[in-house]
């Protein structure tokens, strides 16, 4: 299987989206716009949720035992 070029989402494995290369400027310009329109109305839709997500996916995992030292020998 080809290996996908790096996208913002991470994923690396799956099926390729085959985009016709033979789109004019404003037929790829159009889908650019719709995509955009949808990612405004889903983060106005799930702004807060969304972002909390995020901050949790992106945040260094917590410490077990904050306060335990561990033994140092």
């Amino acid at each position: 299987m080809k290996r996908l070029a790096h996208l913002p989402s991470g994923i690396t494995r799956g099926l390729d989206f085959l985009i016709p290369d033979n789109w004019s400027a404003e037929q790829a310009l159009a889908v650019v716009e719709l995509i955009e329109d949808l990612r405004a109305r889903i983060c106005m839709h799930y702004d807060l949720a969304l972002h909390d997500l995020l901050r949790e996916q992106h945040s260094p995992p917590e410490d077990p035992n904050p306060n335990d030292i561990g033994d140092p020998f």
